[in-house]
């Protein structure tokens, strides 16, 4: 822009001017040079100027940089503790409500509790702990009370009802006022053994049965017989002595017999409980004899008769070996010795006879158990059945009899638990059989061999390159089997 301006003057200055054109330009060309150096200089200047001025701005940006990526962290920052105080704050709303629900229901339990202590209150009580129980039931409706002292006073029942449960253990006694059978107040003490509450006067003037009374809330004395007052008076003023009465009128005698009884376990099972009986008979019936049997065996055992039997055989003395099988009762010897008796038929037949005919001896009975095992939880199961058809029965008809329905259920779960029982019960001594019978079996098929072996040596055809060692040892076993291969 200046060399424009240098240049237009210096055309003015040539067409104006009337000296030569030679030397107006020189003048003008020394007056642009001024002119240029003066702007370079500016320029020059004005260079150094910005240079001095940019750098404080630069670092006065790079300042405010760095500040606004603080500014932003700490924004990052508030706006996830904003999030999780949000979140926080929305568990401890949830935790609060979870309170408040939990903190009603224990009050709605707590007021029914202290209504429900009221009912059971015997009537000599009701004076000792009215004031607990009025205060915790006006403490549900008293909006003036903060909830800690609502729960103050309901748990104050909750304390008092602890309080008398362990007073009540062992019986307990207490001074009250009680209106004797001349419709007079007295004083006097009340005892309470149970659910029975009695009362003797301070003078001596009434002793009887505390009872409730409609219209009042003070209990009555009801006097038993004459002679029994001297007893009830000991019981209540000294605090030992025999109770005359029952209170449970032999109730409760009765309903422990029965409850653990198996006569009224039996009679509450229903008419199931015949045919398990039956069962159940025959099972033990078979059981018993079986033990019988086994220990009869078991005495019977003769192994030196076996010994010798087989020792018979082996030199060559049949006759001799039947003669001692004989006289034995062993179940081994005796198979042996009916095989040793009808040899010239088939010795192998007849040891299979004879083995088939003493394990059967042994097997005798168990069809029984098997059958007792699988028909007794079937039977219970149609106890089961019986006792639930019977429930349902009474609720489709008779919704005011509840004991009945309780009783089917009852019968349901007897009939279910005789029959399990029952197998229970047989399936032991039934494993017990078939392992004798397997131990017979192996005894009886053990001999069976080693006298075939005894009898007919030769029939067992052996290779001739297992004659030796093999066959060495086998006649030095035998005797009999050595003179054979020999």
């Amino acid at each position: 822009m200046i060399l424009r301006s240098f240049a237009f003057a210096l055309v003015v200055t040539a067409l104006s001017s009337p000296l030569p054109a030679v030397e107006t330009l020189e003048r003008a060309a020394a007056t642009a040079e001024e002119d240029l150096q003066a702007s370079l200089k500016e320029l020059a200047a004005l260079r150094d100027r910005i240079t001095a001025e940019k750098l404080p701005l630069a670092r006065e940006l790079e300042a405010l940089e760095a500040r606004l990526r603080d500014l932003r962290r700490e924004q990052d920052q508030e706006l996830r503790a904003i999030d999780t105080g949000g979140l926080d704050l929305a568990k401890l709303q949830g935790d609060l409500k979870l309170r408040q629900e939990e903190i009603g229901y224990v009050g709605n339990l707590l007021d029914e509790y202290a209504r429900s202590l009221e009912s059971k209150l015997n009537v000599a009580e009701v004076p000792r702990h009215a004031e607990a129980i009025a205060a915790a039931k006006d403490a549900a409706a008293d909006s003036a009370l903060t909830p800690p002292e609502k729960l103050a006073r309901q748990l104050a029942v909750v304390s008092a009802s602890l309080t008398r449960a362990d007073d009540l253990v062992g019986g307990t006694r207490f001074a009250g006022t009680a209106i004797d059978p001349r419709g007079v107040v007295t004083q006097g003490r009340f005892a309470l053994v149970g659910p029975v509450a009695l009362f003797a006067a301070a003078d001596g003037s009434a002793a009887g049965l505390a009872l409730a009374q409609s219209g009042s809330t003070q209990p009555a004395v009801r006097p038993l017989e004459e002679a029994l007052n001297p007893a009830i008076a000991s019981v209540v003023n000294d605090g030992a002595g025999l109770l005359p009465l029952d209170p449970t009128r032999g109730a409760a005698l009765k309903e422990l017999v029965q409850r653990y009884g198996l006569v009224h376990l039996f009679r509450k099972g229903g008419p199931i409980m015949w045919p398990l009986l039956v069962v159940s008979i025959l099972a033990l019936g078979t059981v018993l004899e079986r033990i019988v049997f086994i220990l009869g065996e078991q005495k019977k055992r003769d192994s030196r008769g076996l010994q010798n039997l087989l020792e018979a055989v082996e030199h060559g003395n049949l006759k001799e070996a039947a003669r001692i099988g004989s006289a034995s009762q062993f179940y081994v010897v005796r198979a042996l010795t009916y095989a040793i008796q009808h040899r010239e038929k088939s010795l192998s037949s007849a040891l299979l006879y004879s083995q088939a005919r003493e394990i059967k001896r042994f097997s005798r009975g168990l069809p029984i158990l098997d059958t007792a095992i699988t028909i007794s939880p079937l039977l219970g199961l149609l106890g089961t059945v019986t006792g639930m058809m019977h429930s349902f029965a009474l609720i489709g008809g008779e919704l005011s009899a509840p004991a009945a329905i309780t009783g089917g259920i009852a019968e349901a779960l007897i009939a279910t638990a005789f029959g399990l029982g029952i197998a229970i019960l047989a399936l032991i001594p039934f494993n017990f059989l078939n392992n004798r019978i397997e131990e017979a079996r192996h005894e009886l098929e053990a001999a069976a061999t080693q006298l075939e072996l005894l009898v007919h040596p030769a029939s067992i055809p052996m290779p001739a390159a297992d004659r030796s060692p093999i066959g060495a040892a086998t006649t030095a076993f035998s005797p009999t089997l050595r003179a054979a291969q020999e």
